[in-house]
């Protein structure tokens, strides 16, 4: 059984940081590649940042760019999303999710809210 539990959500004033970490179980983790997603209110999810099985490249999109850092310890079987100078516009629920797997997998997510 595929357990996604993320965590490290809360509510920070904009600038501030969160450190959100998705503790994997039921896989072998250092095999698959992982990513984040979040979903604001109103909007579809969307991918984040990503990271491959060894943590050797990592993608982001744009308007986390020099923000955010994705980084996992494979054995802790746990990926982490590294949040810096958060903006209001980032607030959302943070999904991590394992591409490679099908079907999709996905955990309760955890919030993140910014305040101005």
């Amino acid at each position: 059984q595929v357990q996604l539990v993320e965590s490290g959500g809360g509510l920070v004033q904009a600038g501030g940081s969160l450190r959100l970490s998705c503790a994997a179980s039921g896989i072998v983790f250092r095999i698959y590649n992982m990513a984040w997603y979040r979903q604001a209110p109103g909007k579809t999810r969307e991918l984040v940042a990503s990271i491959t099985s060894g943590g050797g490249i990592t993608n982001y999109v744009d308007s986390v760019k020099g923000r955010f850092t994705i980084s996992r310890d494979n054995a802790k079987n746990t990926v982490y999303l590294q949040m810096n100078d958060l903006k209001p516009e980032d607030t959302a629920v943070y999904y991590c999710k394992v591409p490679g797997l099908r079907p999709d997998y996905w955990g309760q997510g955890t919030q993140v809210t910014v305040s101005s």
